[in-house]
């Protein structure tokens, strides 16, 4: 039977990196922690923003349903205030 033989590594293994590798480190994941948080503030902002949109839709709904029971359509021009009758109507 062959005799293995044992490696030795001579070379003290690091215990920390560099003072300058941590620092360019911490500068990294502290700007990367800064971005996080403003993308949560932006998804913020349009989650609420979404949120007024949809308030908004519903209020239109309900004037749409407010114009079809004074004027027959809610066909309006929204520069004039004309109202567009249905043509079948006439």
């Amino acid at each position: 039977m062959a005799k293995k033989n044992k490696v030795v590594d001579l070379k003290p293994k690091a215990t920390n990196i560099s003072k300058e590798h941590l620092t360019e480190l911490q500068e990294v994941i502290s700007i990367v922690n800064k971005l996080h948080f403003e993308i949560g503030k932006i998804e913020s902002t349009k989650h609420s923003l979404l949120h007024r949109l949809a308030v908004t839709q519903d209020s239109i709904t309900l004037l749409q349903d407010t114009l079809e029971k004074e004027y027959g359509t809610s066909d309006v021009d929204i520069s004039t205030g004309a109202i567009n009758h249905p043509k079948d109507a006439e």
